[in-house]
């Protein structure tokens, strides 16, 4: 039995376990441990483990793994809520940082109130819809607003990467969908070898999109930055909505703003919580 000090954060109600490894080397399973925090109801709960680390190339790192130990390349939520550890914990006093992750270096810029970092925003990256660099397998160009039958039903599916995969659905009444039911089939179509993320999503009006997200390795999440940013990347994309306008994303936990260009670079600001510190007694047998 050993002692892991974690903090729990949230970025609109998507919510990490952090783990500071900045003065400690990375000697346990992360992956392991992720499985065993993660639960609901009977541990520390949440939509997975987040590591904080040196970088050699960036101001820090982040290693994030969903409740079922898979490793995720990126979360816009989570590296804003990174962005807001370094800064309140003393581990940097810059406005503008860098963080490395397994989609690239991110650059992301501070906003606070009291001395606290109350909003970040994080330049995403460009929106893909290249099939190769997604992963989806199509003979298409591109897979936009193609027909997909999924459990007797077709659906509407542009497939997007923002370094890691995302279907996004345009559908009417998201709040009535049955997602536990759906998401796994969505999750693990055969078109996508890594599996996917699925975004469904209601246009409210040009500006606002009500958007539920079913996360790959984690379920149905009250928030995910990277499936807002794919999903209005798709918007653009499909003409829902204009190009170089700031879009309201409404999700379970809350609102995230998201603005993409017209070469299809994604920027998103939300805000960063913190909740409370703990130590967690971790078995590794």
């Amino acid at each position: 039995m050993r002692k892991i000090a974690f903090t729990k954060m949230h970025g609109a109600g998507n919510d990490y376990i952090y783990i500071d490894l900045f003065a400690s080397p990375l000697d346990f399973d992360p992956a392991d441990l992720a499985r065993k925090m993660s639960p609901r109801h009977f541990s520390v709960g949440g939509d997975g483990v987040v590591l904080i680390l040196p970088s050699e190339v960036a101001d820090a790192k982040m290693r994030m793994f969903n409740l079922d130990g898979s490793e995720g390349k990126m979360c816009g939520n989570a590296i804003r809520c990174v962005a807001k550890y370094l800064s309140d914990h003393g581990l940097t006093d810059k406005d503008v940082i860098t963080v490395e992750t397994l989609s690239g270096i991110k650059t992301l810029r501070l906003f606070k109130e009291n001395g606290k970092v109350a909003r970040v925003s994080v330049e995403m990256g460009v929106a893909s819809f290249v099939p190769a660099e997604i992963p989806v397998l199509t003979d298409r160009r591109e897979m936009v607003d193609e027909p997909v039958s999924v459990l007797g039903k077709t659906y509407r599916m542009t497939a997007v990467s923002m370094g890691n995969p995302h279907s996004v659905i345009f559908t009417q009444g998201v709040g009535d969908l049955d997602l536990a039911a759906m998401g796994p089939t969505f999750e693990n179509l055969s078109i996508f070898p890594e599996r996917v993320n699925t975004e469904f999503a209601e246009i409210i009006d040009d500006s606002t999109i009500r958007m539920r997200v079913w996360e790959r390795g984690s379920g149905e999440t009250f928030a995910c930055g990277t499936g807002a940013s794919a999903l209005v990347a798709a918007a653009v994309k499909t003409g829902r909505v204009p190009a170089g306008r700031e879009i309201t994303v409404r999700l379970l936990g809350g609102d995230l703003t998201i603005r993409v260009d017209e070469n299809y670079a994604v920027t998103m600001t939300g805000g960063a919580t913190e909740v409370y510190q703990g130590v967690y007694d971790y078995d590794e047998d």
